[in-house]
């Protein structure tokens, strides 16, 4: 039986691959990077690897499923609390964007500011990205990764829930489903639009903290 396991960073170019493959054509990663270069996958990979190495190097939480030895289903995540970048990852960033351009950052850099709006004041468990191979979609391996980030968060004295944000209106009901509510919603451009989620722990009282 597949079963979910915390993800070090000696994994972090499996981490990626899933990751490319679950977000090819996400909208976010579209946007960013635009519709039309010859090396998209090239520049995909680079991107997300950043976001990868973000994760890692601040030693931030990474969950996923093995099938067979290799990962075919992750999620990164960042708990509560302020993490610095380490200088490795400053330099990183900065060869990251002299090879994508100024287009790609400065879009990415409005995203960021745009997240903003919809983010949660209380301290949370931020799902950053969860993503599953297209060789393993429909196969439930998506929930068992929300279960076990849900169950992160409530062992996690500082977390009062989960908080994640979608660009694709159809998972507005799935993450309602999982008992997410919206906390925001923000244009990005046209025909992109994103969506901020929570979801309290189960104990949480909201009475002891502002939303």
């Amino acid at each position: 039986m597949l079963h979910v396991q915390p993800i070090g960073p000696d994994r972090a170019d499996e981490i990626v691959a899933v990751l490319c493959d679950a977000f090819h054509d996400y909208p976010v990663m579209r946007h960013v990077l635009g519709t039309t270069p010859d090396d998209y996958e090239v520049r995909l990979r680079t991107l997300i690897g950043l976001f990868v190495a973000a994760r890692m190097l601040r030693k931030e939480p990474a969950i996923g499923i093995a099938d067979g030895g290799s990962l075919v289903a992750v999620a990164t995540m960042t708990p509560p609390g302020q993490r610095h970048a380490p200088p490795a990852f400053l330099d990183l960033r900065e060869q990251t964007w002299a090879i994508l351009g100024d287009g790609p950052r400065e879009r990415y850099e409005r995203l960021g500011e745009l997240w903003q709006h919809v983010a949660v004041a209380e301290p949370n468990l931020h799902l950053n990205m969860i993503g599953v191979c297209g060789s393993h979609t429909s196969s439930g391996l998506g929930r068992r990764l929300l279960d076990a980030v849900h169950e992160l968060s409530h062992q996690d004295a500082e977390s009062t829930g989960v908080s994640l944000t979608t660009e694709r209106k159809a998972n507005v009901p799935l993450y309602e489903h999982f008992g997410y509510h919206i906390v925001g919603h923000v244009r990005i451009a046209d025909g992109l639009e994103s969506w901020g989620f929570f979801r309290p722990n189960p104990d949480h009282d909201p009475s002891k903290g502002a939303s």
